[in-house]
């Protein structure tokens, strides 16, 4: 089962951060950014938390919104990638 997962970051994020997690996007908001996109499993959604410490990053919020079975549910054309 794939998970959908937004993420809110406070500040912008350079675009490094995304470059291993090709199907997750991210948007700019009031007061930092938006993440959001499928992850596969709790793996990938600890391997990309470790990523957003790595860089620095404040995680001010996690949700989980739905789950899909066998359907990837990126959508590449909506990606924005911020900073760098």
């Amino acid at each position: 089962m794939v998970a959908y997962y937004e993420i809110r970051v406070a500040g912008m994020l350079p675009s490094e951060v995304l470059e291993d997690f090709e199907l997750l996007s991210a948007a700019p908001a009031l007061v930092g950014t938006v993440l959001h996109g499928p992850l596969p499993d709790q793996a990938a959604l600890a391997a990309f938390l470790a990523r957003l410490e790595n860089f620095g990053a404040n995680v001010i919020e996690i949700r989980r919104f739905r789950e899909r079975r066998g359907q990837s549910g990126g959508r590449s054309d909506a990606r924005a990638r911020w900073g760098g």
